[in-house]
């Protein structure tokens, strides 16, 4: 699995690579204003993002990828896997609907096959680097995975600070989640009534995505603190794992995109869309933490460490 998701990634995100250096150098470009020094910038910027993934994807299925410094896989394989894997869930319907977006816009007609290409790299990069992640984790971290949620404590252990931590998040979490839920499904307040046309489908599924991993990364929080509602570790694991990464990556891309000069407005009210963005960064910062709390006490337990 390490091997096929590794090659696979790598294979999959050479047509994003290639084409974010294309527009890098002005060449193909959808729009003329992609042309401009920022874009330019956010291009370049992205292109070496995308190469930083074809090397966590060949450390995932090569041997000396475990010989890295835990933090400089497991950071950006968080941030990518929040960006990413929402997208696989939704890209089915979000494709068609931007490129119907960008083309009511003026976009060129070759960005249409730019896009495709764009997302079946993101597509691929949500399947295909989670599962790098899980195999390699699992010959590098088995406690990270595998075996069930309950075990038996150590001295030192920083359990009663989780169920703290989890109980605050998992509150925030709840409230964000309905509250975007709710954005979704049509409900106005908190939405500026001038800008009620603007809450097209792209928009409605993002909001929804991100309201249902965070219920779900509420719930998976809870089951691993308070060791209650699953017998699996893996289930609850993964749901808080792709929960963290998507409230902090997400909402922080959010904030980034907005100091565009050509972002499109909000439909919320901007304190509203300040608080939910913001809170959003900090729920998904402090639900990681508690995730590394949960680990590392798990860890010396299975490992039969003092």
């Amino acid at each position: 699995m390490r091997r096929i998701s590794g090659y696979g990634v790598a294979i999959a995100v050479t047509p994003y690579l290639l084409i974010k250096i294309v527009w890098t150098f002005g060449l193909f470009l959808p729009t003329e204003q992609m042309g401009e020094a920022g874009w330019r910038t956010i291009n370049a910027a992205t292109a070496a993002l995308a190469a930083v993934v074809i090397l966590l994807a060949m450390a995932f299925c090569r041997p000396w990828g475990e010989r890295l410094p835990a933090s400089l896989v497991a950071l950006p394989v968080w941030v990518g896997t929040g960006l990413l894997v929402p997208m696989v869930f939704l890209a089915p319907v979000l494709g068609p609907a931007a490129m119907a977006r960008d083309k009511e816009a003026g976009a060129a007609d070759i960005w249409a096959y730019e896009q495709i290409l764009v997302m079946v790299s993101l597509v691929g990069i949500g399947i295909g680097l989670p599962l790098g992640l899980a195999g390699y984790a699992k010959a590098r971290w088995p406690e990270a995975l595998g075996g069930p949620t309950d075990y038996a404590e150590r001295a030192g252990n920083t359990r009663q600070l989780q169920i703290s931590l989890a109980g605050l998040v998992a509150a925030g979490s709840i409230l964000l989640g309905v509250t975007k839920v709710y954005w979704a499904t049509g409900g106005a307040l908190g939405i500026d009534p001038a800008l009620l046309d603007e809450r097209d489908v792209w928009w409605h599924l993002l909001s929804f995505s991100t309201g249902v991993w965070a219920l779900a990364g509420a719930w998976g929080l809870l089951v691993l603190t308070t060791r209650r509602g699953s017998r699996r570790f893996l289930p609850p694991m993964a749901a808080a794992w792709i929960s963290s990464g998507t409230l902090f990556s997400q909402a922080t891309y959010n904030s980034l995109s907005a100091t565009r000069v050509d972002a499109q407005p909000s439909p919320e009210y901007p304190l509203a869309h300040a608080l939910t963005s913001e809170a959003g960064i900090v729920l998904g910062a402090i639900m990681v933490m508690t995730i590394l709390l949960v680990l590392h006490d798990r860890g010396r337990a299975l490992r039969g460490e003092p």
